[in-house]
C-alpha cells in the first residue's frame, strides 16, 4: 500500500475519470506489486516524478502532483483484502468509482482517501 499526500486538488486527466477532482489529503493506494523486480522495483517506480504514466495512480505520483510518504508491504497480503479492511476506519472512503481497480471484479476501488489520516494510521500500525 502506499500513502500519498495530495498538497493540493487535482483534476483527473485519465480519460475514464477526466474531469473528475481529488481534493488535498492523504490517499491510500492498495496494490498488489506483482511483476519484474517485485515490490521494490514498482515503489522505486511510484516514488519517481518523471515517470510514463502506465496505471490509474501514477496520476497522482508524477510530475511533482503527490507524493509517497509511506509504504506498507503485507507479506503474503491481498490489496483486495486490504481495502476492503481499511474501509471500515471511519473516514476512509473510495474517492472515485473504479480508481486503481480495472481489472477487479469485487472492489469499488483500490484507491481510498483518509478523511481522518490519525484513524488510519492508528488502524495500519495494528496491523502489524
Amino acid at each position: 500500500m502506499l500513502v500519498i499526500d495530495l498538497p493540493g486538488d487535482i483534476a483527473l486527466q485519465n480519460k475514464r475519470f477526466a474531469g473528475t477532482v481529488l481534493h488535498k489529503g492523504i490517499y491510500l493506494y492498495c496494490g498488489s506489486a506483482k511483476g519484474p523486480g517485485g515490490i521494490a522495483a514498482r515503489v522505486k517506480r511510484h516514488c519517481r516524478a518523471d515517470k510514463k504514466p502506465h496505471w490509474h495512480v501514477d496520476e497522482l505520483t508524477s510530475n511533482g502532483v503527490g507524493q509517497v510518504v509511506s509504504v506498507l508491504v503485507v507479506p503474503g497480503g491481498n490489496e483486495c483484502d486490504l481495502r476492503t479492511s481499511l474501509s471500515t476506519v471511519p473516514g476512509v472512503e473510495a474517492p472515485v468509482h473504479g480508481f486503481g481497480s480495472s481489472d477487479c471484479k469485487c472492489c469499488p476501488a483500490h484507491l481510498l482517501q483518509a478523511g481522518n489520516p490519525d484513524a488510519a494510521i492508528v488502524y495500519l500500525a495494528s496491523m502489524s
